[in-house]
């Protein structure tokens, strides 16, 4: 683990674990930081897994400039750069998988693969665009103390990885919460969806009812996206279905493989 230095010299937190052939780097939703992937630990038997704490967020520094996706996607390939990866596959939870196009939009050289759980290209229904408004308002009014409790306690079944969660929500300013769902309330790739050339692995839960919707939208730009749900499961599967999740990341790395020999 350490830090990679932007080319605006800023400083972003990292942690490499594994030695596999393909490299997976995970991307959280905004304040969740990279032990948002904590459960996807047992992976590195197979593969390199990278985890990231996205700029202003968790451990990683951030300067006065405005955060957009853009300027995340460009962090990211500043850190795989300097960290000589020319490769990644790249998991996408939530607001993450936003952030997650985006990279393989404006870098498609560096992307080969995409898992992306809970995932939409925008935000275009009424719950999720209120999910953002209410995160929007708290941060605005300094509730980060309510974001980071509520944030804990529904991604987990255990009181302490909860609790681990809502310290390391609590490393990000107010600020940089209020401009990530800024950002995630008005972001919108929809029209550039036909652009990614890579494979596409959706999760989502069954009863993430939702984000259900947006599936149809990247299948009408994307036919050949691959779509897997997990049983009784909502929103929360890199934290709390953890197995299932796994499973269905190394069978899409396992599809990427068959096909490229």
């Amino acid at each position: 683990m350490g830090y990679i230095k932007t080319r605006d010299k800023v400083h972003i937190f990292y942690r490499i674990i594994g030695n596999g052939p393909k490299t997976i780097l995970f991307i959280h939703p905004p304040g969740m930081g990279h032990i948002t992937f904590k459960q996807q630990l047992p992976l590195a038997k197979d593969y390199r897994l990278l985890f990231i704490d996205l700029r202003g967020n968790g451990k990683s520094e951030r300067n006065n400039t405005l955060i957009t996706f853009p300027l995340l996607a460009r962090d990211i390939f500043d850190v795989c750069h300097s960290l000589k990866i020319e490769k990644v596959i790249l998991c996408g939870y939530s607001n993450g998988g936003s952030i997650s196009l985006e990279t393989a939009l404006t870098y498609p050289n560096l992307v080969e693969g995409l898992v992306l759980s809970g995932a939409f290209p925008r935000v275009s229904t009424g719950l999720l665009g209120m999910e953002f408004i209410l995160g929007i308002f708290a941060s605005r009014l300094n509730g980060i103390n309510i974001i980071a409790k509520v944030i804990g306690q529904a991604h987990t079944y255990s009181n302490g990885f909860a609790k681990e969660l809502e310290r390391y929500i609590l490393l990000t300013s107010p600020r940089t919460l209020f401009q990530m769902y800024t950002e995630g309330l008005t972001y919108d790739c929809t029209s550039r969806l036909a652009k990614i050339k890579v494979p596409i692995q959706l999760v989502y839960g069954s009863q993430d009812y939702y984000v259900h919707h947006y599936q149809k939208e990247f299948l009408a730009f994307l036919p050949d996206t691959k779509i897997s749900f997990i049983a009784k499961a909502k929103h929360q599967l890199p934290t709390k279905h953890p197995n299932e999740f796994n499973a269905i990341i190394k069978n899409y790395i396992n599809f990427i493989q068959s096909n490229n020999t």
